[in-house]
């Protein structure tokens, strides 16, 4: 499993490696800047070409505006089996600058497919690092935060589900990248809120009716 170092990132690789995954990790600065959270973690740093070699999934978690300067052809050697999960927020006026085509109507994770050349799944991108980090609950355990997952390859998108329930999260499938139409940061986190909210309400639903059956006890 490969992943980025920010927070988002560095954050999954000290949960991930704590689940007993194997890890890699890579920036844009090179492995030898990322000493630190390996040695914090048991992660191995790596070069970015070398982080998408001999993995079964790759967490993209770089701002946007960062997605074209990747090597290109990065993923050209990567098997198809691999997943991608895009992690990003478009932020035209705090960070990114104007992505014409995102702007123009495109979702912001089918831009970033094309970019990478390879299908996404998107994930992650609605949930502080510290969050992810202290707030990942058992399964049925009150509180449990939803957090949603889009994808157009069913396949992918189940692992991802898979993945972040045992990360302590209550797993949403929020459909096809297409479907929830983002065009903005605002847009975005606004479907993606929503999507949460329905998870939790229907998490709780459960959780009552399950507390209201009555249990037969023995003499």
């Amino acid at each position: 499993m490969a992943s980025g170092a920010g927070q988002i990132g560095g954050t999954l690789t000290r949960r991930l490696t704590a689940l007993g995954h194997q890890v890699v990790v890579a920036n844009s600065r090179g492995p030898e800047t990322l000493s630190d959270l390996a040695a914090e973690t048991g992660a191995t740093a790596v070069s970015v070409p070398e982080a998408v070699r001999g993995v079964d999934l790759v967490v993209v978690t770089i701002p946007e505006k960062n997605i074209s300067d990747l090597p290109p052809g990065l993923f050209a050697a990567t098997p198809d089996r691999v997943v991608v999960i895009d992690t990003g927020n478009y932020y035209p006026r705090q960070r990114d600058g104007r992505i014409e085509a995102i702007e123009a109507g495109l979702p912001e994770s089918q831009w970033v497919a094309q970019q990478l050349g390879r299908p996404v799944i998107k994930a992650f991108n609605n949930i502080y690092a510290r969050h992810l980090l202290e707030l990942g609950r058992p399964k049925g355990a009150a509180g449990r935060i939803a957090l949603p997952v889009a994808g157009d390859d069913a396949a992918a998108k189940a692992i991802v589900l898979k993945l972040v329930d045992e990360l302590g999260f209550d797993a949403v499938d929020a459909g096809g990248l297409d479907e929830l139409r983002w065009r903005s940061s605002t847009a975005s986190s606004s479907a993606y809120i929503a999507a949460a909210k329905r998870a939790r309400r229907e998490s709780i639903a459960r959780s009552s009716a399950l507390r209201s059956v009555p249990t037969a006890c023995g003499p």
